[in-house]
């Protein structure tokens, strides 16, 4: 699953999602029997070649935006959800941005920090050096201001190559998520592990049921990796 701001106005509409349908969708989820893991649980997974049970979700959240705590995280908490929001170093603080003492706070209730790049940088834009600098850098500073290990990233608007993926494998990380980008419909790859957004128009069972169900990956539109 993934996310990006959970608030009611100032973002792209495709790219948020109001408090109300947050806490609707993740009420679907409790209620319907759904378990909700995280990234680290289904990467170690996948790399065993272990099944998961049908209903098993990752909740993931994109950019790092300072409402991630103010409204998502309080409605994860109440659920006892696990999360990752993938966060660009260079601009916590920022406003509209988690702060280190929100995140540090948030991962006493295992929601967790994943990298973003330095500052969202669409990496198949940008020279292999800044690549390599966007990658590897985003990683030491998020660590040196949290504490822990950051061990995933999440590819800016999913953009990558098999280039970037073997920096990404070089600098530590475990792995990487994207969006519908990629060469693996199934996520055999914990590279390139796509996911499904989800957005304001999701507050029917339906809707829920079709993108939860995971037939979805089967008829939605794929894209090239860049």
């Amino acid at each position: 699953m993934m996310y990006h701001a959970v608030d009611y106005a100032g973002h792209p509409k495709g790219n948020m999602v109001t408090p109300e349908n947050f806490s609707y969708q993740m009420d679907y989820l409790k209620n319907h029997g759904y378990k909700v893991i995280s990234l680290d649980e289904l990467v170690r997974g996948i790399k065993e070649k272990r099944s998961f049970p049908k209903k098993t979700v990752v909740i993931t959240f994109d950019d790092g935006y300072q409402d991630n705590y103010h409204q998502a995280f309080p409605i994860l908490k109440e659920n006892q959800f696990l999360a990752i929001i993938f966060v660009s170093s260079e601009q916590i603080g920022q406003s509209g941005y988690l702060t280190v003492e929100e995140m540090k706070e948030m991962k006493q209730y295992n929601v967790t920090v994943g990298s973003h790049t330095l500052n969202q940088a669409y990496l198949p834009s940008v020279p292999p050096k800044e690549q390599r600098r966007q990658i590897e850098m985003s990683k030491k500073l998020l660590e040196e201001k949290l504490g822990y290990p950051v061990e995933y990233i999440s590819y800016s608007s999913g953009g990558f190559s098999e280039a970037i993926k073997a920096m990404v494998k070089e600098a530590g990380y475990k792995g990487a998520c994207t969006t519908n980008r990629g060469t693996h419909r199934f996520n055999e790859d914990v590279y390139e592990l796509k996911r499904i957004r989800f957005s304001n128009t999701d507050r029917s069972p339906l809707a829920l049921w079709a993108k939860l169900s995971g037939y979805y990956n089967l008829f939605r539109k794929h894209r090239a990796p860049f």
